[in-house]
């Protein structure tokens, strides 16, 4: 029976540990890996998180499989810990999903994503300043 992608949204992140921004940097600065996978547009447009590793949508399945010829060098296993980053948290938490399809179980994301993230105050480069509310 086909679904919808809100459905589709709710079944990933009924199995996510979303992080709200603050802790996403907190586990960021104890080793996890926070992963950006915004378009280079969108990074341009919005800023970057220093630090953060570039991985667009498109490739990600095939950087963070372990048994991949394509995995990056962080790819050392099943355990790493992936914090995925879209730029509102949709993108995101079908990401990490996807991540956790793949046996890295302990992926997640940042809940409300890099807008959240910037609004929340945190380390950011670039990009246009967010006003109060989130809006740019």
């Amino acid at each position: 029976m086909p679904r919808s992608i809100d459905e589709i949204l709710a079944a990933a992140r009924a199995r996510l540990h979303r992080l709200d921004p603050v802790r996403a940097h907190a586990e960021t600065l104890d080793g996890a890996l926070l992963v950006d996978i915004r378009p280079a547009a969108q990074r341009a447009d919005e800023g970057e998180v220093p630090g953060a590793l570039i991985v667009e949508r498109n490739v990600l399945e095939w950087r963070f499989d372990p048994s991949s010829d394509a995995r990056l060098p962080q790819a050392t296993g099943h355990d790493v810990r992936v914090i995925v980053l879209c730029s509102e948290g949709y993108t995101s938490s079908l990401a990490a999903a996807a991540l956790q399809d793949l046996g890295l179980t302990r992926a997640t994301d940042v809940d409300g994503g890099f807008r959240a993230w910037r609004a929340a105050g945190l380390p950011a480069t670039g990009g246009a300043p967010v006003a109060a509310g989130g809006a740019r």
